[in-house]
């Protein structure tokens, strides 16, 4: 079952901080899944708009959209770090 998390700014626009979901068959990266979500829910347009930059780690591991999943995953969205 693959975890995914949502955080900061990107769980409030979801209202949900986390879900599990099976693998589905057509999905083996991270691009993929972002697709799926959004064919599955609207709700993502939002978070997933090209002018929204939306980091992406794998089992805590910030990776690019190529990354390859697997079932047991951890994925976690959230939005770009600022500093100060």
């Amino acid at each position: 079952m693959l975890n995914i998390q949502y955080f900061a700014s990107i769980r409030e626009a979801l209202n949900k901080n986390q879900e599990q979901l099976e693998l589905p068959a057509t999905v083996s990266s991270v691009q993929e899944l972002i697709d799926y979500l959004l064919s599955a829910d609207p709700q993502f347009e939002s978070v997933f708009s090209e002018n929204n930059k939306v980091l992406v780690a794998v089992n805590q591991i910030v990776v690019n959209r190529n990354h390859a999943l697997s079932a047991e995953d951890e994925v976690a969205f959230f939005p770009p770090m600022t500093g100060g």
